[in-house]
């Protein structure tokens, strides 16, 4: 703990009452203020911060706390819901250097304030990534303010994310940066690696933040986001059982941030060449994070925010009794001194690849979307054959002529594009046959042999083959995988700006650098964390280049300040999620019995849960249907609330209801491509899998993996 805390406790409680938040705000008083005390839990977070720089970081947490219950007390139980989202779209726009308006109320006044003793003395990649952090942290109050109304709770996964959003631990992330003044360097701040750090932190910090304020929250404000309530509904269990297992997700996520510090990063900082004043910085940044944790955890054991009496041993809790699991000794999600969580994270290292499972048991999907085919099938699916031979698919000992046409990538392409021309199903059949055949390469030609260095310099190839300015000359290819990309980019992107190339270009590159992702697992015999493994797998099935490439024929007709909105946001996510775990549940027999993988959906909920795999398929099940139900509550709820909320002009309504219509059409093409293609049903897979197929250049003399 700071040794300063007394100091920034009497200039924080200076500030407050200066800016109107105590005595007359009608949200709290002097003793409120002083029984939350934001400066001890500051003090815990930064230790080693001047008196100065705690007292300003101590300001930050009592606004960012007085902003929510000022907006509980303003709106949540009462007030008009136009009126709350232009309450937080102003408070917003305080953050622009340039706003001109005059604060009127403690919100306004405090923020206007910290803005002017941070942002100036910080560069302009953490500003940006400040401001969007507290702007998602301001306008996700509007979620909030709609589930309470509806009284309706989240599904676990839209929680987690909308969590991050609402919580205000990503916000927390730059103010360590801030504290520490140690930046992430703007060369890696977008990397995979420091988003996770940020991500599983955050989710460390909410899930204890739930546990810990469950009573305050659930019983006695009426407020239904509270991950404990969320684990209760979904699973049908006690308050009790669903606090043992968020504080199991607590711990995952714990050990998460544990492995990216001490992995991930290390490769990060060796591939990016960064200067050891950068790799200090990351670590500077890496020890706040964590003094964070530990010291926010012994926040809420003292704090009487979440606490009847306040905390003060590690064995107390007023509400749950304290089995070891949640409230023992080692603490929540401490694992280090639990038998039970060294073991589930022994169970994640200990899988027997190879085993005998058996067909994939599939589930009677109730789909309510109609399937449409392109009439332009045939055609395509003859091209599908003709192309990868004329790329060379069929040399490099991975695919056949025989797969191609038995894989049938036209009829997903058919049913995704129903009204396309044959030139545009024809683009989409290729776009699918060559990203499939990327995932099944990098497996055969760079996994199987824990080649990473060759798998990053076939990513550096690739990326070379996108360019993005007018005239640009691309390498000539080494290989069918190249030859493949080369010729996708330069039919995509002839008519393009070079803005929209950018754009496809990130996301192309976004899912080739997510394959690396898994070459690291695989190597390790890792099962993900499930949060981590339902993020990146969007990222490995290709969601979000389908993504790019729908909104890139759209045009840029949604105003920039909505593209991230959250109702767009849940639109992709459960679209994009229900998909994958159609993937999942199709592909489970090839990918676990006939390839070894670890990247399957169904077993890594085996893995979290100690289950059995019919098991996993039931809660594999209860997740897709909420996924679906959130998907559909999207497009008929969430996406006209925005409309209204940003008073958009019919043009842009109509695409947003487009792109909800194109991803009925991708859903239910998935679903039906995966019911016929002969790839995952236990024939095909002996029938493909009888002898191996010579290999050739670059994987000479490899022998596919056929058990």
């Amino acid at each position: 703990m700071s040794p300063y805390v007394q100091h920034a406790r009497v200039e924080s409680t200076r500030w407050a009452r200066d800016f109107g938040m105590l005595e007359g705000s009608d949200v709290w008083t002097e003793k409120d203020l002083a029984a939350h005390d934001y400066a001890l839990l500051c003090g815990y977070t930064h230790p080693d911060t001047s008196p100065d720089m705690l007292t300003l970081i101590t300001e930050w947490y009592v606004w960012v706390f007085f902003f929510d219950d000022h907006f509980l007390a303003r709106f949540k139980t009462g007030g008009d819901r136009a009126s709350a989202h232009a309450y937080l779209t102003r408070l917003c726009a305080f953050m622009a250097p340039d706003h001109g308006l005059e604060p009127t109320n403690p919100c306004e006044e405090g923020l206007v304030d910290l803005w002017g003793r941070t942002a100036p003395f910080r560069s302009a990649d953490w500003v940006r990534r400040f401001t969007e952090a507290t702007r998602h942290l301001i306008m996700a109050s509007m979620w909030e303010l709609d589930n309470i109304r509806a009284k309706r709770i989240a599904n676990p996964v839209e929680y987690v994310e909308m969590r991050r959003r609402v919580g205000g631990a990503p916000w927390s992330a730059c103010l360590v940066e801030h504290a520490v003044s140690a930046e992430v360097p703007a060369a890696v701040s977008r990397s995979r690696a420091m988003r996770v750090l940020s991500d599983s932190f955050a989710d460390s910090i909410h899930f204890r933040n739930d546990i810990f304020s469950y009573q305050r929250e659930v019983e006695q404000e009426g407020e239904l986001d509270n991950g404990v309530l969320v684990f209760q509904l979904f699973l049908d269990v006690s308050p009790q059982e669903a606090a043992d297992r968020l504080n199991d997700l607590l711990t995952s996520r714990l050990q998460q941030f544990e492995h990216t510090a001490l992995v991930e990063v290390p490769e990060l900082i060796v591939e990016s060449g960064l200067d050891p004043l950068s790799c200090g910085q990351i670590a500077a940044y890496v020890k706040g994070l964590q003094d964070w944790q530990s010291g926010g955890h012994e926040w809420h054991m003292r704090s009487s925010r979440y606490m009847n009496k306040g905390g003060t041993t590690r064995s107390q809790s007023p509400w749950i009794l304290p089995p070891a699991s949640v409230f023992g000794v080692p603490g929540l999600g401490n694992a280090a001194f639990n038998v039970k969580h060294l073991l589930d994270r022994a169970r994640t290292f200990a899988h027997v690849p190879f085993q005998h499972v058996g067909p994939s048991l599939i589930p009677d999907f109730d789909l309510p979307f109609p399937l449409r085919l392109n009439e332009h099938l045939a055609t395509a699916r003859t091209h599908a054959v003709e192309w990868s031979g004329r790329m060379g698919f069929f040399e490099e000992g991975v695919w056949t002529a025989e797969k191609v046409a038995d894989y049938d990538f036209a009829l997903c392409a058919a049913g995704i594009d129903p009204e396309g021309t044959a030139e545009e199903l024809c683009l989409s059949t290729t776009w699918l046959s060559w990203g499939t055949y990327a995932d099944d390469y990098y497996p055969a030609v760079f996994t199987s042999k824990r080649d990473r260095l060759g798998a990053l310099v076939q990513n550096e190839r690739l990326k070379m083959l996108l360019p993005t300015q007018d005239g640009a000359v691309q390498p000539q290819p080494q290989n069918a995988l190249e030859r493949g990309l080369a010729d996708l980019w330069l039919r995509t992107t002839g008519r393009m700006t070079q803005d929209a190339r950018g754009y496809l270009r990130n996301a192309v590159v976004t899912m080739i650098e997510s394959w690396l992702w898994e070459l690291d697992n695989t190597a390790l015999n890792k099962i993900p964390d499930p949060i981590d493994y339902l993020e990146m797998r969007r990222k490995t099935f290709g969601a979000e280049l389908t993504a790019c490439l729908a909104s890139i024929k759209q045009g840029a007709v949604v105003p920039p300040e909505l593209v991230q909105h959250e109702a767009i946001a849940s639109l992709e996510n459960s679209a994009a999620d229900y998909a994958f775990m159609i993937n999942d549940v199709f592909s489970y027999q090839k990918e676990i019995q006939y390839e070894g993988e670890v990247h399957n959906l169904l077993l890594v909920v085996e893995t979290f849960f100690d289950c059995s795999y019919k098991d996993a398929l039931r809660i594999v099940e209860d997740v897709m249907a909420q996924r679906l139900a959130q998907f559909e509550r999207a497009a008929s709820i969430e996406l006209p609330l925005a409309y209204a909320d940003y008073e958009l002009n019919e043009e842009a309504r109509a695409a947003l209801d487009g792109r909800a219509a194109q991803l009925r059409d991708w859903i239910a093409a998935v679903l039906n491509w995966h019911r016929d293609t002969r790839r995952y049903s236990e024939e095909d897979l002996v029938r493909h899998n009888r002898s191996p197929v010579s290999a050739g250049t670059p994987g000479q003399g490899l022998k596919l993996l056929s058990y």
